[in-house]
């Protein structure tokens, strides 16, 4: 009944269009007043409590960082190098934007900025020379939803943050699974690209090569600089994220020369809203989180799956199948918010390692981001691309079923995961 409840009030407030922040309290004090135990001092302290969190201080500078690398030139830096590797292949400026997408990927974190950054640059080029509309607005979609599976990653220290866990070892975890999401995009474009006629980009000689390579360092090195400095214990997460803005900021401004006080503070602005709304969200969480704990909502749940629980891996596929279909219709962070507090007791209980759970639930509410009604991402790629949501959804299916046949791989064989990410944790 309390589930049914939680369920009922919470899908009823997102349909009428409320705030999911706002759905989630609505669902929290409707449950709260059918145990008789409603208080809004337990609330208010609730939301207040629940964004009192060391992690989360790594949301606000991650987000500056991913603003200052594409205002300061980082992120175009990152273009020209891919450019001048890959971009005389058949059908090169496709390779281009998914080796780009892995190398921001490592930079921004965000699904959105990625995207954003990739159509921006990539896709007048490609239209320019001769590439399908469709095709190229759904390779660069797919490849924008790379960012927050690999580190630094905004959704994997929510995850962190809801389901008690290292955001360390999801750092680390989510490097090997981001890395072939992006093979599996390479594998794909080349079967797409192999009877192409159009005109490959002239190959670049080895100076420009190497001068891509020298002008792009500075932003090549900060994925290394987060990824080592965590894996070794130099910094935390959260101090990662800081190393990370003021490296960002440092680079933009006195070697780049492409950051000003005007740009910053602008960036600061957009950052400061960007944190403002995910800040609350996480507040309204840990409400809804501290109140399914209470009115047991995970044991119910796993009453419901108990008949799966001595399969992981029929239970693992069950859990994608619904992750899957809310992914469709919910962005990522309240997804994580809302589910992985009711999964995460069943996923333990079931002797599922909790790292690569909460790495296959990103990874899963990722395909969401660019798959409609919602499709976050593609919603961003059509406005920024100037271009119809039918020509995105006919251009990224492939590309969807691609990313589903890999998640049903990592279902199957979850040592492609859990094998290297317990090497490189060590």
């Amino acid at each position: 009944m309390t589930l049914a409840l939680f369920l009922a009030v919470l899908i009823g407030a997102i349909l009428l269009r409320l705030p999911v922040a706002f759905a989630l309290l609505a669902a929290a004090g409707a449950l709260m007043l059918q145990m008789g135990m409603f208080s809004a001092d337990i609330v208010s302290q609730s939301l207040i409590n629940g964004v009192d969190n060391f992690a989360l201080l790594a949301i606000p500078f991650f987000m500056v960082a991913g603003e200052v690398m594409a205002v300061g030139g980082l992120s175009d830096r990152i273009v020209r190098l891919a450019m001048a590797l890959v971009g005389h292949w058949r059908g090169g400026l496709g390779y281009v934007a998914i080796i780009t997408s892995l190398l921001l990927a490592g930079l921004s974190g965000s699904a959105v900025a990625d995207a954003a950054a990739l159509v921006s640059i990539l896709y007048p080029m490609m239209r320019k020379s001769g590439y399908p509309a469709s095709r190229s607005v759904g390779l660069l979609a797919a490849g924008g939803i790379i960012a927050p599976v690999i580190p630094p990653s905004l959704p994997l220290i929510i995850l962190g943050v809801a389901g008690n866990l290292s955001i360390a070892k999801l750092f680390i975890g989510g490097i090997v699974p981001g890395l072939f999401m992006g093979l599996a995009l390479m594998i794909t474009w080349r079967f797409m690209m192999r009877k192409s006629d159009l005109e490959p980009q002239p190959k670049a000689t080895r100076g420009e090569r190497l001068k891509a390579l020298r002008d792009s360092v500075w932003a090549l090195l900060l994925p290394v600089i987060i990824i080592v400095g965590i894996r070794f214990g130099v910094f935390t997460p959260t101090e990662a994220a800081v190393v990370a803005a003021v490296y960002a900021i440092a680079v933009s401004a006195g070697v780049y020369r492409e950051l000003d006080a005007r740009k910053l503070l602008a960036v600061l602005i957009r950052a400061g809203r960007s944190t403002a709304l995910v800040m609350f969200l996480v507040g309204a969480a840990m409400v809804a989180s501290w109140v399914i704990t209470i009115a047991q909502l995970p044991q119910q749940l796993a009453g419901l799956l108990g008949p799966l629980a001595d399969d992981p891996k029929l239970l693992m596929a069950a859990i994608m199948v619904v992750v899957l279909l809310v992914g469709m219709v919910m962005d990522l962070a309240p997804a994580i918010l809302i589910l992985v507090p009711l999964f995460m007791p069943l996923v333990k209980a079931a002797g599922i390692d909790p790292i690569y759970f909460g790495l296959m639930f990103v990874i899963n509410c990722c395909i969401g981001l660019i798959t409609p009604p919602v499709g976050t991402v593609l919603n961003v790629v059509c406005g920024v691309g100037n271009t119809t949501m039918t020509n995105a959804v006919r251009g990224v299916y492939p590309f969807v079923l691609v990313y589903i046949g890999l998640l049903v791989l990592f279902v199957l064989v979850p040592q492609i995961i859990t094998v290297p990410m317990h090497w490189l944790i060590g």
